[in-house]
């Protein structure tokens, strides 16, 4: 897929201060990132280095202490449906199906314009793109942890975003069914195009999922300390890039940077 050269997401001189009992909590400094329409950026750093946050900035859940994001040359002002986003917790409501789940969110958005037969049909197809078709009627007690997040993106999907924001969403799954969900994303991105930014703490799930790496520096104060273009063909086949030196050399960049640069920064 490729990607548009105009920036769609333009972070200038974003700063975070959280103001707490404590005294003043400088979250994040000087953040200055664009991204490009269909790509795919993954955000990685240490605990505590203000990813989630930087997430919760773009998605419109939190408000920038200082500097300006802006979304399709708009400011993001709060939450919208043209951002989505799908949580490390599913986030599922218990006693709806994964039908209703998703069909909960789709009518939030779309019942003012497209009838119900219309809005199911939305439902059903964002189900199907992530392989739920035979458990639309389930309850979240009665499927996999890796099927409830898939619910999730399905609910996200449907509302056909601008942008997918994605905070962690395979870190509590284990590691067979991470590597599932990870190649179903790859297929799904491929399929709706959509422009994404995931933060994750796996460098191996950062590699092989994104266009750019962006490396947080250790907090408080973080910022962006790099940016890596990760220039491997799509589609990706996870077998396949295990050989690939560029693969590796990608790997040992991210690596390099987290586990010895950050490291003896902290020190």
């Amino acid at each position: 897929m490729a990607l548009r050269d105009e920036k769609f997401i333009d972070i200038h001189q974003a700063e975070m201060v959280f103001h707490t009992r404590k005294g003043d909590f400088h979250a994040l400094r000087e953040i200055n990132l664009t991204v490009r329409k269909g790509e795919f950026v993954t955000l990685i750093g240490h605990s505590g280095c203000g990813k989630s946050t930087l997430l919760n900035l773009i998605a419109g859940l939190l408000q920038p202490s200082d500097g300006v994001l802006l979304c399709a040359n708009r400011e993001i002002a709060g939450p919208s449906p043209e951002r989505a986003v799908v949580f490390q917790n599913h986030s599922l409501l218990p006693w709806l199906s994964c039908f209703e789940n998703v069909f909960l969110g789709v009518e939030r958005v779309f019942s003012a314009t497209e009838s119900k037969a219309a809005l199911k049909e939305r439902t059903n197809a964002a189900l199907a793109l992530v392989g739920l078709t035979p458990s639309a009627q389930k309850r979240p007690n009665e499927i996999s942890g890796g099927m409830k997040q898939r619910v999730g993106i399905a609910r996200a999907l449907a509302m056909e975003p601008k942008v997918l924001l994605m905070d962690e969403p395979f870190g509590a799954l284990d590691a067979l069914t991470r590597a599932h969900l990870q190649d179903e994303l790859l297929k799904i991105v491929a399929k709706t195009e959509s422009t994404v930014v995931m933060v994750t703490h796996d460098v191996d799930e950062a590699v092989l999922l994104s266009d750019r790496i962006v490396m947080m520096t250790n907090g408080p104060a973080a910022t962006i300390g790099e940016i890596v273009d990760v220039r491997l063909p799509r589609p990706r086949e996870r077998v396949m890039l295990a050989q690939d030196p560029f693969y590796a050399k990608y790997r040992t960049t991210v690596l390099e940077f987290l586990y010895r640069k950050q490291i003896r920064v902290a020190a």
